[in-house]
């Protein structure tokens, strides 16, 4: 049996531990919390600091930046990127190559398409749609 653990060197030298989640086997930083019935898939990586809840799926090739929030039943589709401290609410959609910028808030429910981009610090709503809410 193999190791479920991988060690890489970040940009500053530093040498950080991701360890293989249980469910979808995706790479979970030390000092991140993934709820055990969350989702994560190969490929997949989690900084530290991040929040994953009960229900989540991340999908294949997404990155979760250091200390983002992910709601429960959230769906975070492959190759999307979730900058630091973002926050997606509980059951919104995220789009395949979806870029959410550092510290962007996505609400609840809300549907965010493929290949679209919430700014750094955006607040966005959408109807079940995916069609942005007046503020």
């Amino acid at each position: 049996m193999g190791k479920n653990y991988i060690d890489i060197e970040n940009d500053q030298g530093e040498t950080l531990r991701y360890r293989k989640h249980v469910n979808g086997r995706g790479l979970i930083a030390h000092g991140a919390k993934v709820h055990p019935s969350a989702v994560v898939e190969v490929g997949a990586y989690v900084e530290p600091g991040v929040q994953i809840a009960a229900g989540a799926h991340v999908g294949r090739g997404v990155w979760v930046e250091t200390d983002a929030v992910i709601g429960p039943d959230a769906e975070i589709a492959p190759h999307a990127h979730i900058g630091p401290r973002a926050a997606i609410g509980p059951r919104a959609k995220i789009g395949v190559r979806t870029q959410i910028g550092h510290d962007a808030r996505v609400a609840g429910g809300s549907l965010i398409g493929d290949d679209e981009t919430v700014g750094d610090g955006e607040r966005v709503a959408t109807d079940r749609r995916g069609l942005r809410l007046a503020a």
